[in-house]
């Protein structure tokens, strides 16, 4: 079998990855130690993001002509790339806490939603919460007036010796 065969099926394999991916970002895991990789393997395919090792001319394939394209710089030396199909800052997130107690874990780049950034970049979206933490914060923004609100009305019925009737559940 010629190798051009035997390669074609892992191009097609990171196609499949990057098709409808939201991020994606390269790390140079030299110096892990395996307890180390498996500890990081396990933390990010519990946030549902795929963690594997490829060759970078594999990478430079498969990407080509998406917006994955844009990593060619960071695919130097040995590269894993983390991708993400829901949440677009999850891999940055979970890579960059990781870094921290795994100082040989270097991030080398990454693309977010078809825009590319370096590892700097990639370090200040890992600081973002989640879309859901997000959403949260943002619902209870919008329900803590109406809760204080609520809660003064109950106290002026209260205070004129009038009994609240149905005071609202507090969240």
């Amino acid at each position: 079998m010629a190798k051009v065969e035997l390669k074609q099926p892992v191009v097609a394999e990171i196609a499949e990855l990057f098709n409808g991916a939201k991020s994606a970002v390269a790390v140079d895991y030299r110096g892990l130690t395996v307890e180390q990789d498996t500890a990081l393997r396990k933390q990010l395919r519990e946030a549902g993001i795929t963690y594997k090792v490829y060759k970078n001319t594999m990478i430079r394939f498969a990407a080509k002509g998406t917006e994955f394209e844009a990593l060619d710089p960071n695919l130097e030396g040995p590269t894993a790339l983390a991708v993400s199909k829901e949440d677009a800052t999850a891999p940055a997130r979970v890579l960059a806490e990781f870094a921290k107690t795994a100082d040989k874990l270097e991030l080398k780049g990454g693309v977010v939603e078809g825009t590319y950034y370096d590892a700097k970049g990639i370090n200040v979206i890992a600081t973002i919460p989640s879309r859901e933490v997000l959403l949260g914060r943002l619902l209870g923004s919008m329900q803590s007036p109406i809760a204080n609100f609520a809660r003064v009305i109950n106290q002026i019925a209260e205070s004129k010796g009038e009994p609240a009737e149905a005071a609202p559940a507090e969240a």
